[in-house]
């Protein structure tokens, strides 16, 4: 019976990591122990780790379970229930060519929904106020599986939609970007009384903003216009500028303070909210715990010190991702440094390193697995 889960992620103060330890642990061996019942490639592995669920004993116990890279979900499906009981299945933007498939049962997704709605509220994302959208990112199709699509698109829902444009539209069967469409609707909806909502990648606003400082075209969005940023620079990466100087251009072309852009971070096989504060830092919510690692050892390394991001939810339980290892490098700061007044530690992406320069000790689970 899963019941751990439920009471974590109903939990009232969706930062209150210290008081939710005992809590996060039962969750994790909870989830641990389905995992190892259904899904037979993660049972191995946890065996070829001489690892059982009963070893989580205590908090400090999560640093030995063992980690699935998100290499191993790109190259592998791993479902831990049929088909039939999942609700939707989702993937990856297809990092060079290969995506993973994550699998959501109905558990899973209402808890994802809570998750969403306490965090969301904390940061005034709802609203009954209508808005227009303007989603930096794909439109829906029937052959778009990918999960930064279904978020940008759920992103809508916050308030009333009053219009949806999409920077990247499908033509002839392939994606292709429509900036001059974007530009066009934000002159549009600036002489409305509606205000305008951006969700999706900030490399897309970027490009927008760049064009319109172009052209010599400035607006002043009507009172409540917010930016929405999510996903990352992806391929963009080397023309990725700081934030601060895409804010300031935010402010400059569209008149949307600082104060009114968010941003989110997250991973397909990691489905967790993270939502800056107000001082655009990713706290980490009780939903999750962050781990960072050495990049030659993977021991965990003291706060304050660069290493891989190692990421940890009991949220679903259709596809084993427990615990994952991504290929971003990252640093967990003390929560009272931000300032903002949450003490949950925050995850600062430093960036991000191949997985062919990372020697991981899943090696072993990844050898199986190729079997």
């Amino acid at each position: 019976m899963i019941k751990y889960r439920n009471r974590l992620f109903g939990w009232k103060d969706p930062f209150a990591v210290k008081e939710t330890e005992d809590l996060f642990l039962a969750s994790v061996r909870e989830n641990c122990r389905f995992q190892y019942d259904h899904c037979e490639s993660y049972r191995k592995i946890l065996e070829y780790f001489h690892f059982l669920p009963e070893d989580l004993k205590e908090s400090k116990d999560i640093e030995r379970l063992p980690f699935l890279p998100t290499w191993v979900f790109k190259n592998h499906t791993l479902f831990s229930m049929s088909k039939r009981r999942m609700l939707i299945q989702a993937t990856s933007s297809g990092t060079r060519g290969k995506f993973s498939r994550i699998g959501f049962e109905f558990g899973g997704l209402w808890n994802g929904l809570r998750m969403v709605l306490r965090v969301g509220g904390w940061r005034n994302l709802f609203s009954i106020c209508p808005a227009h959208y303007i989603v930096l990112g794909y439109k829906p199709h029937k052959g778009n599986e990918t999960a930064v699509t279904k978020t940008a698109y759920g992103a809508t829902l916050f308030t009333p939609a009053l219009s949806r444009t999409f920077a990247l539209r499908v033509k002839d069967g392939a994606y292709e970007s429509d900036l001059d469409g974007v530009i066009t609707a934000i002159i549009k909806h600036s002489k409305g009384r509606f205000p305008v909502r951006f969700m999706g990648f900030p490399s897309y606003l970027y490009f927008v903003l760049q064009k319109m400082e172009e052209q010599k075209v400035k607006v002043v969005l009507p009172k409540g216009s917010k930016i929405l940023l999510g996903g990352g620079w992806k391929q963009f990466y080397t023309e990725q500028v700081d934030k601060q100087t895409l804010y300031g251009l935010a402010e400059k072309i569209l008149g949307v303070k600082e104060s009114e852009v968010i941003e989110f971070f997250g991973a397909v096989e990691h489905p967790i909210l993270y939502c800056d504060c107000p001082n655009h830092h990713f706290h980490v919510p009780v939903y999750s715990r962050v781990i960072i690692r050495d990049v030659d050892t993977l021991e965990p390394v003291e706060t304050g010190q660069v290493g891989l991001v190692n990421l940890i939810t009991p949220m679903t339980l259709a596809t084993p991702i427990l615990s994952i290892m991504t290929d971003d490098l990252g640093v967990l700061h003390e929560g009272e440094e931000c300032g903002c007044g949450i003490k949950s530690p925050y995850l600062e992406i430093i960036g991000r390193i191949g997985f062919q320069d990372i020697q991981t000790c899943a090696a072993g689970a990844a050898a199986y697995l190729k079997k």
